[in-house]
């Protein structure tokens, strides 16, 4: 028996299967991606043994710049009311290489190889349970996000995993600097592995942590607030080394913390610390890691 011959798609299915590919906000997701490409080029290229860092720090650089560029692309989107299932599944894809990849081969390049010099097998297995970590991290806020309903979240469920890849480098570079001059890291150099561990466990836990996407153009603040924003942002042009190397590795530890702690504090101060969203403010999507 002859199988009956495909029906032709209607005039309105072509419409509905286009894709929606919003020019900016992927272009910075595209600059994400590209970060972490450039990370990963620049930890093969280093000569560790030979106690030359630079190439380390570039990589390190990277991507802590591929973390901006993540900042910006879901902000960009939701300002511009351009959201898509594109842009999410793109910006998973281009995470999934700048903090799962990047900072699992940074820290086993770095750290492991040289402590499993008999057994390498471990070192690959320790850095890839970091990286299995980000990638369930990554599916399960696409799933959730896909839900119905879950558009107006401003909760992450589990440490994102920008933050967890920004933690692991501000601290492998702050351990690359106060070791500079001895040209070793000698035993700080298990800090950042140890740290990559905790952060695999915390992506995948239930702790939840706020998105701070209520930060934005119709953000309104006081006085007071204002003033000290001013003022950070010109220490970060005035201090910017100080602040790379002594700042971001207590910013991330304080946001990490913060989620054990969050549940613990009264809503006012939770308030005045997230900046919730005013009623009428746009709700934006979860579209963050």
């Amino acid at each position: 028996m002859m199988a009956a011959p495909l029906s032709n798609p209607r005039p309105g299915d072509a419409t509905e299967l286009k894709l929606k590919i919003y020019f900016l906000p992927n272009l910075l997701t595209a600059g994400n991606l590209f970060c972490g490409f450039v990370a990963l080029t620049k930890i093969v290229e280093a000569d560790i043994p030979a106690g030359d860092f630079s190439q380390i720090k570039l990589a390190l650089f990277f991507i802590l710049l591929a973390c901006i560029f993540d900042l910006f692309d879901g902000r960009v989107a939701r300002m511009g009311g351009v959201e898509s299932p594109f842009g999410r599944e793109f910006d998973s894809l281009a995470d999934l290489i700048s903090f799962g990849v990047a900072p699992a081969f940074l820290v086993h390049r770095v750290v492991l190889r040289d402590v499993f010099v008999g057994h390498p097998a471990w070192g690959w297995f320790i850095a890839s349970i970091y990286l299995l970590c980000g990638a369930f991290r990554l599916a399960r806020f696409n799933c959730l996000a896909a839900q119905p309903g879950a558009g107006g979240s401003k909760e992450f469920l589990g440490f994102p995993i920008p933050s967890a890849a920004g933690l692991v480098a501000s601290l492998t570079l702050l351990v690359i600097q106060l070791n500079e001059n001895e040209k070793s890291l000698g035993n700080w150099k298990y800090l950042p592995a140890v740290v990559l561990v905790l952060l695999s466990a915390m992506m995948v836990s239930t702790v939840r942590y706020p998105s701070f996407k209520s930060l934005g153009l119709r953000s309104t603040s006081t006085f007071t607030k204002a003033i000290i924003a001013a003022l950070f942002i010109g220490s970060i042009l005035v201090l910017w080394e100080t602040i790379l190397y002594y700042v971001l590795p207590g910013f991330f530890t304080v946001y990490l913390v913060y989620g054990f702690v969050r549940p613990r504090i009264s809503r006012r101060i939770r308030y005045e610390i997230e900046e919730e969203e005013e009623e009428d403010g746009d709700p934006g999507a979860a579209v963050g890691e």
